[in-house]
């Protein structure tokens, strides 16, 4: 039997092994550097605080579910998905509060929005729901790499108009929504793949219809529930998992990955290489290639934001809280120009804010809160380093936000605390430069296409995750370590 080695065992690479198990022809090892599973989905338990130190939101519960059924399980036997209700709460600097309810027409519910704000999310909705046809046509059901494989799943004269090709999301939003709040928050559903609604091409406005006709869910006891099952799964198809090891180089022949080698030096051989690392790490540090052979794959395919993250514990709780909130910059353009174009840190960041105890009293104390805070911030850059007087400012000024719009003496009550900064993103998981969600989507550099998952330059190396096409966020790294087999049977014949 074949040999696959699988770097890395985030939820690209475990979506990949149990995948790959369908074949039949291999026998499959996934190499972590951590002692957990999961990659960035993963959890730490303080002081009976239980917090998801990665993801925080689900969408499109039937992807992570077709990694059971192609194996005759169900997944409610290793997983419980509760839909979360409202979507998300958005408060904002003069006190205005909007929810995103579960349905469009429990928008209304807000009182603050008319029957013309109705109308324009309507209108909105409807648009959102073509771009999602489009992308489903030649992203989800199918593998377009670059910007001509769309010619191949969707009617040629058609491709331009339903995608929204010639505009960026900010654009497209304005084109519909006269509301400035509803604006920033439709803009802010960027915040699935760590852009910039200003740069990211119009497409992305296809999230608010995603999660408006599949739901928003957390897993019953917290995100990191997700990477149990799937190991769980992955051990019961006789998938071999080696924690603690860091691969560290890789020994080739004519154009084949033959072996990896660890810290230690020991070598793994194989047949299939298959990377959960992403793809300019990869390159960089694994097989070291040159900045000549790099630079093109930097100019086209640069790491999408990283993110400040606090994970407090509260001896209070902050009823006015949903399970997901946003408190938004006054100036939310600036805030994105800071963090893409500028390299700043923000004064007024936009917040993402986790209160996860609103669907699981569990993971808390009683009488207790989790708090997980993140806004998002550059990723790393020698020409632009911070300090760490730069992120205590910068903390200080987040949490004084937070503070002034309605969380009374936070910092009062916080008993339990641990903070994740790009360095330690990128120490953790060797992503590129500290990213979150991997390459940028940008209308100019990409058109909002990642990596391909084949290899340039290898001929047995295949990509997953958030750095290859479809992209970041949980449901799409998923999708990617089950579209990589339809890949490698073709490419492997």
């Amino acid at each position: 039997m074949k040999k696959a080695l699988i770097i890395g065992g985030g939820l690209g690479g475990l979506s990949a092994a149990i995948s790959l198990a369908q074949l039949k022809t291999y026998e499959i090892h996934v190499l972590e550097k951590n002692t957990h599973l999961g990659g960035k989905l993963n959890q730490s338990v303080k002081d009976g605080f239980t917090f998801d130190l990665g993801p925080s939101i689900i969408t499109m519960p039937y992807i992570f579910e077709h990694l059971f059924t192609i194996h005759d399980k169900k997944m409610s036997d290793y997983l419980e998905f509760e839909t979360v209700t409202p979507h998300w709460r958005n408060f904002f600097e003069d006190g205005t509060v909007l929810d995103i309810t579960e349905t469009l027409d429990q928008m209304l519910e807000n009182a603050q929005l008319t029957q013309k704000d109705m109308d324009e999310l309507q209108a909105f909705y409807t648009y959102s729901e073509k771009l999602f046809e489009f992308s489903d046509a030649v992203l989800f059901k199918h593998q377009s790499e670059r910007k001509r494989d769309t010619l191949k799943y969707y009617p040629t004269t058609r491709i331009i108009q339903d995608s929204d090709m010639f505009s960026v999301m900010d654009e497209g939003v304005r084109r519909f929504i006269s509301n400035p709040y509803l604006v920033d928050i439709l803009n802010y559903f960027i915040k699935y793949v760590g852009s910039s609604p200003y740069d990211a091409p119009a497409v992305l406005n296809l999230l608010p219809y995603i999660q408006w006709k599949f739901g928003l869910w957390y897993a019953k006891g917290g995100l990191f529930a997700i990477s149990n099952a799937l190991v769980k799964l992955a051990k019961e198809l006789n998938i071999t998992f080696h924690t603690g090891v860091q691969i560290k180089g890789a020994m080739i022949k004519d154009k084949n990955i033959t072996a990896l080698v660890d810290q230690q030096g020991t070598v793994y051989e194989g047949d299939l290489v298959i990377s959960n690392m992403e793809v300019i790490p990869f390159y960089q540090y694994i097989t070291k290639e040159s900045d000549a052979f790099l630079k093109p794959y930097r100019k086209k395919y640069g790491p999408a934001c990283s993110g400040y993250a606090l994970h407090l514990g509260v001896n209070t709780t902050y009823p006015q809280l949903a399970h997901h909130n946003f408190f938004y910059s006054n100036n939310s353009k600036q805030n994105f120009d800071n963090i893409f174009h500028r390299n700043t840190l923000n004064d007024d960041p936009t917040i993402y804010l986790v209160a996860p105890t609103r669907s699981d009293v569990s993971i808390a104390p009683q009488g207790c809160d989790i708090i997980k805070i993140l806004p998002h911030i550059p990723v790393l850059d020698e020409q632009h380093p911070f300090s760490e007087m730069d992120y205590e400012t910068f903390k200080n000024n987040v949490l004084d936000k937070l503070e002034r719009m309605g969380l009374t003496d936070l910092r009062k009550h916080i008993v339990v605390e641990e903070v994740w900064t790009p360095h330690t993103i990128q120490d953790a998981y060797m992503s590129n430069q500290g990213s979150i969600y991997g390459v940028i989507s940008d209308k100019k550099k990409n058109m909002g296409f990642k990596t391909p998952k084949y290899s340039s330059k290898y001929k047995n190396l295949f990509f997953v995750g958030g750095s290859v096409n479809p992209g970041g966020g949980m449901p799409m790294v998923i999708l990617s370590g089950q579209q990589v087999i339809e890949q490698i049977k073709t490419k492997l014949k």
